[in-house]
């Protein structure tokens, strides 16, 4: 990916030197190759204060400086980097003091005295490469924050479905790939009979396994679960020991991975045990 070239000529450059004749040297050469946004200081003791202000793209750091040299401008300027980047392009003399620089945390250097090509060129690579990082941190960021309000969405409906299945259910439940019971809420263990301390790790078809029950209607079930398909207002029923008959009417999907890996059931259940009438 590449940078539109207005982007790097727009860049934030901070130039420090104690020789005026460098700072407008560079501002000169900078500012015809079209870089329009250009600051310089000759005191070392402002460049910190300066970076926290502007947030420089790149600062061009003269080595040999009075009261607080480059190296020393680098240890300040690494203490209070948020994210540990330090933007700086070394200036100097010096051989011997590149190999320290980058070091010290410096991303490149540009010897003195100024070879006009090689300052330019040094430079806009160097600000590509800052301004893709900037993007690449902006995009994750936002990223970030689209997930985060994502999953607060997700939270929130399912917050609502479980609601809604509650007030227009007798029960909601839901079943992991092995069919176990993983969540129950309502009176339906009261309504089958299952103790609550019995519930982890029974099947839905061992839930309701026992006499009474219309085994027919149990294959029925048991074949679409088996399936993968959905069911609704699936009804099933038992005959109890008194000759009663109990009737159930549920509804249940499956559910699966965003790598479509099958995870379960869930589904709401209510009774519709049709009641006697009432003697006039």
């Amino acid at each position: 990916m590449r940078l539109p070239e207005q982007d790097i000529l727009d860049a934030r450059i901070l130039i420090v030197d104690d020789q005026e004749a460098n700072v407008r040297l560079l501002e000169r050469l900078l500012g015809e190759a079209g870089y329009t946004n250009l600051t310089s200081t000759m005191d070392p003791l402002q460049v910190c204060a300066l970076h926290r202000k502007n947030d420089y793209d790149l600062i061009l750091l003269d080595l040999q400086l009075p009261v607080m040299d480059g190296f020393q401008v680098m240890a300040a300027l690494q203490a209070g980097a948020a994210d540990g980047y330090m933007p700086v392009i070394v200036l100097t003399a010096q051989p011997g003091h590149k190999l320290r620089a980058l070091q010290a945390g410096a991303k490149d250097f540009i010897s003195k005295p100024f070879d006009l090509l090689e300052v330019k060129t040094r430079i806009h690579n160097m600000l590509e490469v800052r301004l893709l990082y900037r993007r690449l941190e902006a995009h994750n960021l936002l990223l970030e924050q689209t997930v985060q309000e994502r999953t607060a969405e997700l939270r929130e409906s399912e917050a609502r479905y479980r609601s809604l299945t509650e007030l227009a259910s007798d029960w909601y439940w839901e079943q992991d790939e092995s069919g176990s019971f993983t969540k129950v809420s309502g009176p339906v263990l009261d309504m089958l009979g299952i103790r609550v301390d019995a519930l982890q790790g029974i099947s839905a078809m061992d839930a309701v396994h026992g006499s009474g029950w219309n085994e027919g209607e149990r294959t029925v079930l048991r074949a679409a679960i088996a399936a993968r398909q959905p069911f609704l207002d699936f009804t099933f029923s038992r005959v109890n020991a008194d000759g009663s008959l109990q009737q159930y009417r549920v509804s249940g999907e499956p559910m699966f991975t965003s790598a479509c890996r099958f995870i379960g059931y869930r589904g709401i259940g209510v009774e519709v045990t049709p009641r006697p009438k009432s003697v006039q």
